[in-house]
């Protein structure tokens, strides 16, 4: 059987005052899910708006990452497969990990 789709995630990001906030959206033609990121220069430091966009878009996409990674979860649970113990907090195969 063969399947394909194509899922679409844009990443929109706005700073003010030093804030830097992220949203990953994730559109795959029947829903969209919304992960959230922020990052906050410290005052001390200099400003460097590359970095605060980094930090917040990638905190965005793990947010985005874990929900469907729950999502994934309580699909298989309706279908009577059995959840991860302990719950997930890694993503890919083994083989992949560092």
């Amino acid at each position: 059987m063969t399947h394909a789709e194509e899922w679409t995630v844009g990443v929109y990001l706005t700073e003010e005052d030093g804030t830097t906030k992220a949203r990953a959206v994730l559109d795959n033609g029947k829903t969209t899910m919304t992960g959230r990121g922020r990052a906050r220069c410290n005052p001390e430091d200099v400003e460097i708006p590359a970095i605060g966009d980094e930090l917040a878009a990638s905190r965005a996409m793990r947010d985005l990452a874990g929900q469907l990674m729950r999502a994934a979860d309580r699909d298989l649970a309706a279908v009577g497969a059995a959840a991860p113990s302990p719950p997930r907090t890694d993503y890919g195969w083994p083989e992949d990990r560092p």
